[in-house]
């Protein structure tokens, strides 16, 4: 026979076998063994039988078959398993650890079991997806790699080398490697789709086209493969926060399952009894002198521990420097009592944004134990919503629908909707003090007079001189773990994107300029705990160190 397009190879129909056991007929009275088709077998073990007749094609075992090792036998095991319908309840499954685990044969032996296996079905459509064309291509050679070397895949599968496409012939699935844009996306209908490296993405667009694309098929599978993102805020964090609370009972969801191998933050990162957790193949796949060589140089150079912990400990960590860690952050997490903060007294602080970005309001109650519940508020202009969304890559629509967010009509932020709402807060709570930058402060003092509001306020300047103590400040309430911000999204992004800068003195203030994204909520934060120990003396007050 011809090729039938670029790169692709001449099909010869299976020779005709001696037994009459198959999944799939050919054209024609004649049928194929298969291995994974053997009696008995159940669903979950016709997979590993599957993955264990393809050839291990590059690393110090290539040209060895496959072996399932324990650790993948325990998640095909759990999202193969079926019930007592016949049924595989696992629609979605999320499988995080370190790199240079073997996950991109896993993923490129399971994409084949649904394009020609035990799990394939007739006119299936099998996806890879990744955040670019080269990532994409990588399980698409993987498994023409396999595809090569197996005696019987061999003769039924069409590779189309220039478009990344495969077409098993005797079922007539197709697979295709998928990047990150989005169009042309809408038309699909996966049977199953393998995610490759989802955290380091910062859209879920492709995602949920895929997942809501899934919806026509009866027994259709996402599999998310990939190393921890850096930040909470990323497509995969949410999966993976969501496969925790299923985990552990919080919410009741038998069709996601979630497989994470990580150290956890607090231990040491250079014990080397840690890194199994969060690499399986440690000394299989993964050699243990590599990993040895990548922490050594990270011990000795600071700069490289955080890339470290975040690719090989499989930790949430930014490889950049930023203000504070996200276990910091998050281990002030308790969420303020609203209902008992009605005519509490309160500080609070204003960062007003220019007429487009976002405009932050923090308020802070100190209590008797020296704690403080922050209660935050968020404003942005309400057209071109969507339009920020894809800009800042955060999902806004999202939080304003959950209430974290309020938008203003028209493209400008109009400073009466915030003055109001400082008013109406004024009145609920005993609010002592309102610190403010002196950015546009004109036009919302204006409109307080004309609604007759009544604010005590304060200016705060955003050098080092007023900054240095309230970012001291803050950070010694963090460590000592005296907030109550109940993880707020939005004052939680801004946490992760905080970057201080330092004077010759040592003066820290957080800089947005080097900052990775808006950090509005800090700056509010910091003005407001800084206002409450001036005014109240609840806390102690740094001097700020002069530069001689």
């Amino acid at each position: 026979m011809g090729l039938r397009g670029p790169g692709a190879k001449p099909i010869s129909r299976p020779a005709q076998p001696s037994a009459q056991v198959t999944l799939f007929p050919v054209p024609s009275p004649t049928l194929v063994v298969v291995p994974w088709e053997a009696p008995g077998l159940s669903r979950a073990e016709r997979v590993i039988v599957f993955l264990e007749t393809l050839e291990i094609t590059a690393g110090k075992l290539a040209g060895q078959k496959m072996r399932v090792r324990p650790w993948q036998r325990e998640l095909i095991e759990q999202v193969y398993a079926e019930d007592d319908a016949g049924e595989r309840p696992v629609r979605t499954a999320v499988c995080s650890m370190g790199r240079k685990n073997g996950k991109s044969a896993l993923a490129a032996g399971l994409a084949l079991a649904h394009l020609c296996g035990p799990e394939a079905e007739r006119r299936g459509e099998v996806y890879s997806a990744a955040n670019d064309r080269a990532q994409a291509g990588k399980i698409f050679a993987e498994m023409v790699a396999m595809v090569n070397a197996h005696p019987i895949l061999s003769d039924r599968i069409s590779v189309r080398r220039f478009t990344k496409e495969l077409e098993d012939v005797i079922t007539g699935s197709v697979f295709a490697a998928l990047s990150a844009d989005v169009a042309g996306k809408h038309g699909l209908s996966p049977s199953c789709v393998i995610y490759d490296e989802l955290g380091q993405s910062t859209s879920r667009a492709l995602f949920d086209t895929l997942d809501t694309a899934m919806g026509a098929r009866v027994n259709p599978l996402m599999i998310v493969i990939s190393t921890q993102a850096a930040t909470d805020l990323a497509p995969l964090s949410d999966l993976i926060d969501y496969g925790k609370r299923v985990r552990d009972g919080v919410i009741d969801d038998a069709s996601f399952k979630l497989f994470l191998y990580t150290t956890p933050p607090e231990s040491d990162p250079w014990d080397e009894e840690t890194w199994k957790l969060a690499n399986p193949a440690l000394d299989d796949f993964l050699a243990l002198s590599e990993l040895r060589r990548l922490a050594s140089q990270a011990r000795r150079m600071p700069a490289k521990e955080p890339a470290f912990r975040n690719l090989h400990l499989n930790q949430r960590v930014s490889a950049e420097r930023h203000f504070m860690t996200s276990v910091e952050w998050m281990a002030n997490g308790e969420k303020p009592d609203l209902a008992s903060l009605a005519g509490r007294v309160c500080y609070a602080a204003l960062d007003l944004s220019a007429v487009r970005d976002l405009t932050a309001l923090v308020l802070v109650f100190p209590d008797d134990e020296g704690m403080f519940d922050v209660v935050p508020h968020f404003w942005l202009p309400g057209d071109g919503l969507r339009e920020k969304e894809e800009e800042d890559r955060v999902p806004y629509w999202a939080w304003r629908e959950a209430g974290f967010l309020s938008t203003t009509p028209g493209a400008t932020i109009d400073p009466a909707f915030v003055a109001h709402k400082v008013a109406e807060l004024a009145g609920q709570y005993d609010l002592r003090m309102l610190g403010f930058d002196r950015w546009r402060i004109d036009t919302f003092t204006k409109e307080l007079t004309e609604i007759g509001a009544e604010i005590p306020m304060a200016a705060f300047g955003q050098g080092y001189k007023d900054m240095a103590p309230a970012v001291d400040l803050l950070e010694r309430l963090v460590a000592d773990r005296r907030l109550r911000h109940g993880n707020n999204p939005i004052l939680t992004w801004c946490a992760a994107n905080a970057v201080a800068t330092a004077d010759p003195a040592g003066n820290r203030k957080l800089d947005k300029a080097r900052s990775r994204g808006r950090i509005d909520g800090m700056v509010a934060l910091i003005m407001a705990l800084a206002v409450a120990a001036r005014n109240a003396g609840e806390v102690e007050w740094t001097p700020f160190v002069e530069v001689l």
